[in-house]
């Protein structure tokens, strides 16, 4: 990608259902020059345009992030077998102790104990694992942008917020979990093909499909390997953080444009961070200019995403998502 590639990119990630248009309108380029750099990067499996659900919200499940330990020689396979499970959202090769990070999801705490105690352990290869449960989610990768826009090309691509808030509802109705699958497949399809294949009429699907949003039971994501976005190093932050200081920590974190993910978990450590730089001397500066800098951290260790085998429940071939916009 070059420097334009990866500006249209970030306005994308910042406004998933953005029309060329509107994306041209906040980054200076032309209607038909952004349409086709962009819909050439999704043909070719370098973006996809998705929806996850947040799981606490939405009643989905509980997620986890799983460190695994496996037998030399393994990793691939083990990685490839937990990819290839529905409930995985993420996996990853790391670098330090654990081989492989993996994200879950699991529907109750009865499934949790026994894909943690049985299904896991039962993979070949795997030797140990170690299991972090979030408790809180200070920012989703879905929430993140490439850091190349200015504030104000934000402001303008930014989903105007509803002059009438709609109501407080918990969970999905029957309408909205068919609409909210139709966005996890393709998360631009239109409000008229939502229409037509559901059998209802086109302010009916703007309506619900706004309330998901809304309501954070559903969130768009444009998916891309940081790699191709001129990120090449990632890396995962395990933190201690004093207790009295947890939210300020997460919310301080969380409002850094390197920082993809941020959550509160129970386990051997308190705050997982994940982050995206240019090259490892931007991570050391992090390390010692941000996360140094917080006196209520209390222990850090760092451990580098080498490769991602799956993303937002989407499976990757190297930089590229196999999965494809339908």
């Amino acid at each position: 990608m070059d420097v334009l590639d990866r500006r249209l990119v970030a306005a994308l990630q910042v406004s998933p259902r953005a029309t060329w248009g509107e994306i041209g309108r906040a980054v200076g380029e032309h209607e038909r020059t952004v349409a086709r750099r962009l819909q050439r990067l999704i043909s070719d499996g370098a973006i996809r345009v998705t929806a996850i659900y947040d799981d606490l919200r939405s009643g989905h499940g509980r997620p986890v992030h799983l460190h695994v330990q496996v037998r030399p020689g393994t990793a691939a396979s083990v990685a490839k077998s937990l990819a290839d499970r529905p409930d995985t959202r993420s996996v990853y090769s790391l670098t330090g102790v654990a081989d492989i990070g993996c994200e879950l999801v699991s529907p109750s705490r009865e499934a949790l104990h026994d894909i943690i105690s049985a299904q896991v352990p039962e993979i070949d290869g795997v030797l140990q694992t170690q299991t972090q449960v979030v408790l809180h989610t200070f920012r989703t990768v879905a929430e993140w942008h490439a850091p190349y826009l200015t504030e104000q090309e934000v402001a303008e691509l930014r989903p105007a917020a509803a002059s009438h808030p709609l109501p407080d509802e918990d969970g999905m109705s029957p309408l909205e979990q068919e609409i909210a699958a139709l966005l996890v497949t393709d998360g631009r399809i239109a409000f008229t093909a939502i229409a037509e294949r559901l059998d209802v009429s086109v302010p009916t699907a703007r309506r619900r499909v706004a309330s998901l949003l809304e309501r954070r039971l559903l969130l768009l994501r444009a998916e891309a390997e940081p790699a191709l976005l001129d990120l090449e190093v990632e890396a995962q932050l395990w933190l201690k953080v004093r207790p009295g200081g947890l939210d300020a920590v997460g919310r301080t974190l969380a409002a850094h444009p390197h920082v993809r993910y941020c959550a509160a978990t129970a386990g051997t450590h308190s705050l997982i961070v994940q982050v995206a730089v240019a090259h490892e001397a931007a991570l050391y500066r992090l390390l010692t200019g941000v996360v140094g800098g917080l006196d209520e951290v209390t222990g850090t260790d760092v451990t580098l995403i080498t490769r991602a085998y799956k993303r937002g429940h989407l499976r990757k071939s190297g930089l590229l998502t196999l999965e494809r916009t339908p």
